[in-house]
């Protein structure tokens, strides 16, 4: 494969997300059984309805409840089902593209708006359930220290700044996703000018942002959250309380972890076999016949 070959990468972020990471990989790919891509593009159909249908009510539910629309989690709740929402309608595109053999029908100027909405969902909704998580341990600290919470800035000010993260965060993939012509196929990729260097740099952000910060940032905020409770049960006596908050934010911080790992765990394994890192690229997948055949 020669230099310009390797600088075509895709990236599908929470859809299948990095299923090639080069034309190599496409090419093994592009011949999988048929019936497999019948059950992905039904997966994902199924997960599109019942997606449409979940945050809707969500939605519906947070506007008729005219009294929670101060709470500033709820909120918060409410802008996390609209990127929901989002992403739920770039799935049909998606089986689309998986029922064709990978072979992308939309054009370019589409290729751009569902990566770029597809990508700018995951950070949205990683940083809302963040923000979450920070403004649940501030209102119950505030709460229990008989005080009225501070509000130095309002919930619609961080939901854009939110938003306007999760935008620059997206920039890469807006820039250079497009339509390429492989072996006669049209696939929605990301073609980066700088080979390896710029897809680890673009992966290694994903991480880092996408998950080991907000990660941090979370598991920070309920440590803290269950220090202060466990402070104030000691005072008040009451281990059965202290015991029910500890079991609720263990499963919370675990949940958090357990759906985002994998994706960002996989995605470093590529990158790390991508820069011929010794160790990974031995024990990858397929290594052994890939370098008998060069």
């Amino acid at each position: 494969m020669n230099e310009e070959n390797e600088s075509v990468y895709l990236n599908r972020s929470l859809t299948g997300m990095d299923r090639f990471s080069n034309l190599e990989d496409i090419d093994v790919t592009a011949d999988g059984s048929p019936v497999l891509r019948f059950l992905i593009c039904i997966v994902y159909l199924v997960v599109c309805a019942a997606g449409l249908i979940g945050n809707l009510l969500v939605l519906f539910f947070i506007r008729v409840k005219k009294e929670r629309k101060k709470s500033r989690v709820n909120f918060f709740v409410l802008n996390l089902a609209v990127t929901d929402l989002q992403f739920v309608l770039t799935l049909p595109f998606w089986a689309v593209d998986t029922a064709l053999d990978f072979s992308w029908p939309f054009g370019d100027a589409m290729c751009k708006i569902i990566l770029s909405i597809t990508v700018m969902n995951m950070y949205a909704s990683v940083f809302f359930l963040t923000a979450m998580s920070v403004t649940r341990y501030w209102s119950v600290a505030s709460a229990l220290k008989n005080r009225t919470a501070q509000k130095s800035c309002s919930a619609k000010w961080i939901c854009a700044i939110i938003w306007t993260l999760a935008t620059l965060a997206t920039a890469p993939t807006s820039i250079y996703s497009t339509v390429s012509n492989v072996t006669g196929e049209k696939l929605c990729l990301l073609r980066f000018p700088g080979g390896q260097y710029w897809l680890a740099v673009y992966h290694i952000q994903k991480i880092l942002v996408g998950f080991v910060l907000p990660m941090s940032i979370v598991s920070i905020s309920y440590i803290m959250l269950l220090r202060f409770i466990r402070n104030r049960s000691m005072k008040t006596s009451n281990p059965k309380r202290r015991s029910q908050v500890t079991k609720s934010i263990t499963i919370v911080v675990l949940s958090f972890f357990l759906c985002w790992m994998p994706n960002h765990a996989i995605t470093l394994w590529s990158v790390l076999v991508k820069l011929n890192v010794e160790f990974f690229e031995r024990y990858a997948p397929g290594a052994h016949g890939k370098k008998g055949v060069e």
